[in-house]
C-alpha cells in the first residue's frame, strides 16, 4: 500500500461493510472498513443462527481472553441454528453504564469482526462508528484495537474526544468519554467510563494505535475537528449530502423540495481548496464512486476517495442478495430511485431510502408494523425529572415517547431504522403474531451509476470489479491490484465468496 490509500471502501449500514467485504478490498491493497454498528447484536444473532461456517467461533477462539469469549459463546450459540420463526434472544439496550454482560459482548464482537477482516494478508482494516451510538464507544473501540485495527472512522457527530480515546487504549489505560445527554445540567455526572484493566484476564503488551479519521460535512467541522480535539486526528473524510446512510442537515432553516427532499444550497458546499490548508489528508466522499471522479479528487489535492454504495451491492457485502438483485434490476431498467427522507430517521438527520418493493420504505409495508423501539441504538438520552438519565426514541410507542418528556411532532414520519438495517443482511427479528420485521435499505444518489461495475451479460459483480474500475483513475504506478497479487491472493478471496 502507499502511505494512505487511494480508495476507501465506506463502512455502511449494520453488517452491510462486514469483514468478508473489507477483508477483499484490504487484502487487494486499499482500505476495507468494516462497519463497528451494533456489532453486539450481529454477534449474538450469528451465533443464535448456528455460525455456519464456523467463522465467529474461530473469531472467538482468537480472543485473548478466552473465559470471556466462553461466557458470549455459552450465552448464544445455538448447534445447528435457531427455528426460522423463533426470535433472537434479546440482548440489554444500551445505556450509559452497561451491565458487564453487554460490555463484554461489545467488546468481543468487534474483536471477531476485525480479527476476521485481517485474516490472510498484512494490510490495514478500519472500523467505522457512529458517534451518535455513543453508550457502546468505549468498549468497541478497546475490542477493535485488541483485534489490531489500523484505523478508525467516526461520522454522524464531532468526535473531538475519540484521539484522546485511542492513546489511552493502546496503552491499556482507562478512558472515558462524555454522553450527550438532552437538559443536562453542569453538575450532572454525564461522563462514560471503560478501564480494560477491570476486563483483562492477563497482562498484554502495548497495542497499535490506529489513526483517526474523522467523518465531516463542512470546512467548518473540519477546522474544528483538527484545532480542537483531545489528540492527534489523521485524516478527514469530507462525506457531502449525495452519499447514502444519514445526512447532514442543510445549513439553516429546512426547506424541501417539490419531491419532500431536503434543499441544499452554496452555504452546504465545501471548499476544498481550503481543506489543503488544513495540513492533514482528506478523501472527498459521496458520489466519488468512478474512475473519472478519483482522478478529479486526486487532481484537486485529496488524498483519495470513499466509496460506499457501489461495495454495498457488490457480491461480498453483508446486504441480501434479493435487495441486490432486485437493485440493480432497477439500476439497468433505470427506475433505481433514492429518497432522502427528513423524517425517516429518529435522530432528526436526513436519511437516504433506496425505493424497494416490500421493504419499509413502502409507506404501507411499514405501516402494518407496531411501533416498538427494542434495539434502541439511536436513542436519545435526556435529563429525567428527578436529575436521572432516561432514553426515548422518537419511533417508538407515542404514548411512551411522550411520557419521556417527548413532543408528539418529533414523532411524525420517523421509522425503526435499527431493526429495518438487521432485517436488510438476513437477521430480521421475528414479531408477535409470526411478523418479520421489513428491511429498510439505505444507498447514495450515486446508486443509479452502478451498471458500469457489470460485466457484459452478469447481473451482479464482485468488490474487485469495483476496484478494477476505480483503479483506472490512478496513475499507473499506483495500481495496486496487479495480476500477480490477484492470483496470490485468490485462494483467500475464494474462502470469502464461498463462506
Amino acid at each position: 500500500m502507499t502511505e494512505y490509500s487511494r480508495i476507501i471502501q465506506g463502512g455502511m449500514g449494520v453488517g452491510v461493510s462486514n469483514w468478508k467485504l473489507a477483508r477483499t478490498v484490504s487484502a487487494a491493497g486499499h482500505l476495507g472498513v468494516v462497519s463497528g454498528t451494533a456489532l453486539d447484536q450481529v454477534l449474538a444473532r450469528r451465533l443464535q443462527q448456528g455460525d455456519p461456517g464456523g467463522e465467529m467461533r474461530r473469531g472467538l477462539d482468537a480472543f485473548p481472553f478466552p473465559a470471556m469469549a466462553k461466557r458470549i459463546r455459552q450465552a448464544y450459540f445455538i448447534e445447528g441454528g435457531k427455528p426460522d420463526r423463533t426470535p433472537y434472544r434479546s440482548i440489554p439496550l444500551l445505556v450509559k453504564d452497561n451491565p458487564r454482560e453487554l460490555t463484554e459482548l461489545c467488546m468481543v464482537a468487534n474483536f471477531v469482526e476485525v480479527f476476521l477482516a485481517r485474516e490472510g494478508h498484512g494490510n490495514p482494516v478500519g472500523i467505522n462508528y457512529l458517534e451518535k451510538i455513543q453508550t457502546a464507544i468505549l468498549p468497541s473501540v478497546y475490542g477493535a484495537m485488541l483485534a489490531g485495527v489500523g484505523y478508525v472512522i467516526m461520522g454522524a457527530g464531532i468526535p473531538l474526544r475519540i484521539p484522546g480515546v485511542l492513546d489511552a487504549y493502546a496503552q491499556h489505560r482507562p478512558a472515558e468519554y462524555p454522553l450527550h445527554v438532552a437538559g443536562a445540567l453542569e453538575s450532572d455526572d454525564g461522563m462514560m467510563r471503560f478501564d480494560p484493566g477491570e476486563y483483562a484476564e492477563c497482562a498484554l503488551p502495548a497495542l497499535q494505535r490506529p489513526r483517526f479519521l474523522a467523518i465531516v460535512s463542512s470546512n467548518t467541522l473540519a477546522i474544528t475537528m483538527t484545532r480542537k480535539a483531545n489528540g492527534r486526528v489523521d485524516g478527514l473524510v469530507i462525506e457531502t449530502q449525495t452519499a447514502g446512510g444519514h445526512n447532514a442537515p442543510p445549513r439553516g432553516k429546512m426547506q424541501l423540495s417539490s419531491l419532500g427532499e431536503p434543499i441544499y444550497g452554496e452555504r452546504d458546499a465545501v471548499d476544498i481548496e481550503k481543506l489543503c490548508d488544513l495540513g492533514v489528508p482528506f478523501w472527498l466522499a459521496g458520489g466519488y464512486g468512478s474512475a473519472e471522479k478519483l482522478t478529479e479528487a486526486l487532481a484537486a489535492g485529496a488524498a483519495g476517495v470513499q466509496v460506499g454504495t457501489a461495495f454495498a451491492l457488490a457480491d461480498e457485502s453483508g446486504l441480501k442478495r434479493e435487495y441486490k438483485r432486485k437493485l440493480l434490476e432497477s439500476v439497468v431498467a433505470g427506475t433505481a430511485r433514492v429518497f432522502t427522507d427528513p423524517l425517516a430517521s429518529p435522530t432528526g438527520f436526513p436519511f437516504k431510502v433506496a425505493r424497494l418493493e416490500g421493504t419499509a420504505s413502502q409507506e404501507e409495508v411499514y405501516a402494518a408494523r407496531p411501533r416498538i423501539c427494542n434495539l434502541g441504538y439511536l436513542r436519545q438520552a435526556y435529563r429525567t425529572t428527578d436529575g436521572g438519565i432516561g432514553y426515548r426514541c422518537a419511533a417508538e410507542p407515542l404514548s411512551i415517547y411522550l411520557s419521556k418528556q417527548g413532543h408528539a411532532e418529533e414523532t411524525v414520519g420517523r421509522k425503526c431504522i435499527c431493526n429495518g438495517l438487521f432485517a436488510n443482511i438476513g437477521l430480521a427479528q421475528v414479531l408477535p403474531g409470526n411478523r418479520v420485521e421489513p428491511g429498510l435499505v439505505t444507498a447514495g444518489d450515486d446508486l443509479a451509476t452502478l451498471a458500469q461495475f457489470l460485466r457484459p451479460g452478469a447481473t451482479s459483480y464482485s468488490a474487485m470489479d469495483v476496484i478494477a474500475k476505480l483503479e483506472r483513475g490512478l496513475a499507473p504506478q499506483e495500481h495496486v491490484s496487479r495480476q500477480a497479487e490477484q492470483i496470490e491472493l485468490q485462494p483467500s478471496l475464494s474462502a470469502v465468496a464461498g463462506a
